[in-house]
């Protein structure tokens, strides 16, 4: 212990402050695969795709005749240059400097070829500093994470369907199947500037990346992504993606690039990768994966290996196929054969209608109907063949009987054609009925009318319908059908 008045001298010191020292992450790499395949529909192949240990993107070009290969092809060409490792600047920026210049570059193509005019490509480009991932995206093309077996969409669809299900006006599902589900709202054109989404995010050992084409996103389901995103090396993943696109019905070009964080001491990262048309640039034509396809800097793949069902054609025809995105943005000629397609309809409509017109006529010549005569049989009571519609009826026989004879309640059930009947022999009794009741109101009040024997004719005697003939004399001749 220390005197009072002996304390040792000593110089004030600063407060200082424990400041833990910064720790140091050691920096990852992306080991991945890409794979782009023609599919089994198009002639061309318009998607380019490159995987490397620091970039990975996909570009999806547009345009039929004016060369989306070009220009999909051109963006890879300027984007593959990010591939090197972190320096000082911001991956954001770095990235959002190169979809500039894939934009200036794909310009610069459609001013010296002005046959180019119309062409442009989806871009979707994910840069890796060793930490942070930064994605840049413009088009329909996506971004995906897969982590502890949870898959997330990166990016968001700069499309028409989109919007509307971003409005709530239809559903995923609805959109799959949209007439207009192709309608890219923002892409790199050459001509006119837009704005990419820019984004960062950290990556942690065993994330898995995915980029892909609509071919693949725009027909296999989040549930099949995750399954095959989630079974063997990204080589694997990657190509039975591509197959189970095919598979899945998609009529596009197809192409995905699958990538795994990871520490490039325990795993160095695969070679880079450039695919699809942007694989070489002076073909016109580029192979499917089932045929082999060029891979630029990694020379000739292989035909990839697999258990594929005999009789299945995976060949590219050799008959032109109409682009079916060149249809989506061009004028529509004339349908061939409009006349003949129009002709064939007007007749049968017109078959129909005279089916249901005789249908209708051998209906109504099934009923007879008691009426009043008109021309030659006027005032008598007749009985009509048909229904009581224009047309449809005509004078089957004529009565003895006059309409003026029968009572005021019996001449308007006459006149009115309301007595239908399914046969003649029933029409027949009908006016034999009436002309009974007819008679009988014309005898005096009180008086017993004579008593008559009535003899039953033979089965081929002569019909009780006759008419009138001079000096009031019936006439007992049957005159049979009449205006037949």
């Amino acid at each position: 212990m220390t005197e009072p008045g002996n304390e040792v001298p000593h110089d004030p010191q600063p407060d200082t402050v424990d400041v833990p020292l910064p720790v140091t992450r050691p920096l990852l790499q992306l080991d991945g695969y890409a794979v782009s395949d023609v599919g089994r529909v198009r002639k061309d192949n318009q998607d380019s795709g490159y995987s490397g240990p620091w970039l990975l993107a996909v570009c999806d070009g547009v345009g039929g005749a004016a060369r989306g290969d070009i220009a999909s092809g051109t963006a890879i060409s300027e984007l593959r240059q990010l591939d090197e490792s972190p320096g000082s600047v911001d991956v954001i920026d770095r990235v959002n400097d190169g979809l500039h210049e894939a934009h200036v570059s794909i310009g610069a193509q459609v001013d010296q070829d002005p046959a180019l005019n119309g062409t442009s490509t989806t871009a979707t480009v994910a840069l890796f500093d060793g930490q942070r991932l930064a994605v840049g995206h413009i088009g329909d093309s996506r971004a995906y994470l897969l982590r502890d077996g949870e898959l997330s969409q990166l990016t968001n669809d700069h499309t028409f369907v989109q919007s509307l299900i971003d409005e709530g006006r239809i559903t995923e599902a609805e959109a799959r199947v949209h007439p207009h589900r192709n309608l890219i709202l923002k892409a790199l054109d050459g001509l006119h500037d837009v704005e990419p989404d820019l984004f960062a995010l950290e990556l942690v050992p065993g994330d898995r990346l995915f980029l892909c084409s609509d071919g693949a996103c725009g027909v296999l389901e989040d549930d099949r992504l995750t399954e095959l995103l989630s079974e063997g090396t990204p080589e694997f993943s990657s190509i039975e993606l591509v197959r189970a696109s095919l598979d899945a019905g998609s009529s596009d070009n197809v192409t995905c690039v699958v990538a795994d964080v990871v520490d490039p001491s325990e795993h160095p990262p695969a070679d880079p990768m450039v695919v699809g048309a942007a694989a070489d640039m002076s073909r016109r034509r580029a192979r499917g994966l089932f045929r082999g396809h060029r891979s630029g800097d990694t020379g000739e793949l292989e035909p990839v290996t697999a258990e594929i069902p005999e009789g299945v054609g995976y060949a590219i025809p050799e008959d032109p196929i109409v682009d079916p995105e060149a249809l989506r943005y061009a004028p529509q000629p004339p349908p061939r054969f409009a006349w003949a397609r129009r002709l064939l309809g007007a007749a049968i409509v017109l078959g129909i209608v005279w089916i249901a017109l005789g249908t209708a006529y051998w209906w109504s010549q099934q009923k007879y109907y008691v009426g009043e005569g008109t021309g030659d049989s006027d005032g008598y009571v007749v009985i009509y063949r048909g229904v009581d519609v224009p047309g449809l009826s005509h004078v089957y026989e004529v009565s003895d009987l006059e309409v003026a004879d029968l009572q005021e309640s019996t001449q308007e059930e006459v006149r009115g054609g309301a007595m239908i009947y399914g046969s003649v022999e029933r029409a027949r009794a009908a006016i034999t009925r009436i002309g009974a009741n007819g008679r009988q109101a014309e005898e005096p009040a009180g008086t017993t009318p004579p008593a008559t024997t009535t003899t039953t004719p033979p089965a081929d005697s002569a019909s009780p319908f006759t008419t009138p003939t001079e000096g009031g004399a019936a006439d007992l001749t049957t005159l049979g059908p009449q205006g037949s």
